[in-house]
C-alpha cells in the first residue's frame, strides 16, 4: 500500500509540474517574442539612422554645389555687367559694390580636382630594424 501512496503522490507531482511548466513555458514564450521584436527595432533604428545621416550628407554636398554655383554665376553677372556697361556709374550698377570681395571659385574648384597622393614626403623611419633605430638613437 506504501508503494501506491508513492504512485499517487508521483502522479500528483507530475501534474502539478507539467502544470508549473506550462505557466513558466508561456511567459518564457512571452518574453522570447518580447526580446526578438526589442532587437528589431534595435535594428530598423539603427536603419533609420544611418538613413538619416545619408540624406544630410546629401544635402550638405547640394547645398555645397548650389553655393559654388550662385558664387560662379554671380561673378559672371558682376564680370559681364562690368565689359558691358563700362560707363554705368558704380551706383547704379548693383554688381559693382561686390565685384572687389568676390572669391575665385577656380582655385578652389582646381584643388578639389586634383587626385590625392599615395605616397609622403621623406621617409617616416616606421619599418626600420629596431638596430637601425637604436644606432641612430646612440649617434644622437
Amino acid at each position: 500500500m506504501t508503494w501506491v501512496y508513492a504512485l499517487l503522490i508521483f502522479v500528483a507531482g507530475a501534474i502539478a509540474g507539467a502544470f508549473a511548466a506550462r505557466l513558466g513555458n508561456q511567459s518564457l514564450k512571452q518574453q522570447k517574442e518580447l526580446k526578438k521584436d526589442l532587437d528589431k527595432s534595435k535594428y530598423e533604428l539603427e536603419q533609420f539612422r544611418q538613413e538619416l545621416v545619408d540624406h544630410f550628407a546629401s544635402s550638405s554636398e547640394l547645398l555645397d554645389n548650389i553655393a559654388k554655383d550662385y558664387s560662379k554665376l554671380y561673378e559672371h553677372m558682376a564680370k559681364t555687367s562690368a565689359e558691358l556697361m563700362p560707363n554705368l556709374p558704380e551706383q547704379d550698377n548693383p554688381f559693382a559694390r561686390r565685384i572687389s570681395t568676390l572669391e575665385t571659385v577656380q582655385s578652389s574648384s582646381s584643388t578639389l580636382q586634383e587626385q590625392p597622393r599615395d605616397y609622403a614626403n621623406g621617409a617616416s623611419g616606421l619599418l626600420k630594424n629596431e638596430t637601425e633605430q637604436v644606432e641612430e638613437t646612440k649617434a644622437s
